[in-house]
């Protein structure tokens, strides 16, 4: 009975199988399999590596700051979000006059470009023609123009600032998806009860907005993870690795040392490093389990 189901449902799941198979899986059993060959700067198959790339890699003594890097860069640039958006969305939900002119304006960062909003952001502050920077030395808090994007720490936190940027509107739109998913009832419920704001907002309004959070929280880690034009606009004059991520080593070790075979296997390990963290996110959150009433 089981194997007819499955049979009858073939035609109609089959297309779909394909696509994730031509999308998905032949592209991740490719980058593994390139990951293992000896590469030459051009691209050239020169035969068989084994393990030699993975070797290579871990060889990099920056790599473990580099790994530190990805994950404060993710933790903090997600969570930062999360807690913004909420509160963004928690406000959107309410009744104003201009809600829906602030709604629209909301949009706007996640509508522009990314490599033109973290362009305009590292001209802001730049130390000698940046807008921001002149404002803060007419207004007596700096001496002269600092170097907000010229040292690896400062300007890794200000990527991490342009990140949380561009990310709140898709966040936010999506809690407040889930926001207006939820029964005015429940809200009211809990009014009558006594509870306080804080109170329902935690027992009653966040343990419904649960998958709505989850949904963002996975697609935010997969984009911020794999994040290049904000840290390349933002750190990529910067020497070494000092304010680099997993990703943006990838993109050095093929433009700037031309080992295109060590980025291979960089790019194997960024895979199984998203895989592993989205699903350990699904196992603790459980975001499908019911939710009780």
């Amino acid at each position: 009975m089981r194997r007819r189901g499955i049979a009858a449902a073939l035609p109609w799941i089959g297309p779909s199988l394909v696509l994730i198979a031509a999308v998905v899986a032949f592209p991740a059993c490719y980058m593994v399999w390139t990951s293992t060959r000896d590469l030459s700067a051009y691209g050239q198959d020169r035969g068989n590596a084994g393990l030699t790339n993975y070797r290579t890699l871990f060889g990099i003594s920056e790599l473990g700051s580099v790994l530190a890097h990805t994950v404060v860069w993710v933790v903090g640039v997600v969570l930062i979000t999360l807690v913004l958006s909420a509160a963004l969305a928690q406000f959107l939900n309410k009744d104003f006059p201009g809600r829906t002119a602030v709604r629209m304006a909301i949009l706007v960062p996640w509508a522009a470009s990314v490599v033109m909003t973290t362009t305009i952001f590292y001209y802001m502050l730049d130390p000698d023609v940046g807008i921001a920077n002149r404002f803060l030395v007419d207004i007596g808090l700096l001496d002269r123009g600092y170097g907000f994007t010229k040292q690896p720490t400062q300007a890794f936190l200000v990527a991490m600032g342009v990140a949380v940027f561009v990310s709140v509107p898709f966040t936010t739109y999506t809690i407040l998806a889930g926001l207006q998913s939820i029964p005015a009832e429940i809200d009211e419920a809990g009014r009558v009860d006594g509870a306080g704001a804080w109170q329902r907002y935690r027992y009653l309004t966040l343990p419904q907005l649960r998958p709505a959070i989850a949904v963002a929280t996975i697609i935010n880690i997969i984009n911020v993870f794999n994040s290049l034009p904000i840290l390349q606009v933002i750190t990529g004059s910067i020497a070494g690795f000092s304010a680099d991520t997993t990703t943006t080593l990838t993109f050095k070790l093929i433009r700037q040392n031309q080992q295109i075979d060590t980025a291979a296997a960089m790019s194997v390990l960024n895979f199984a490093l998203i895989i592993a963290v989205i699903a350990i996110y699904v196992r603790l959150v459980r975001p499908t389990r019911e939710i009780d009433r």
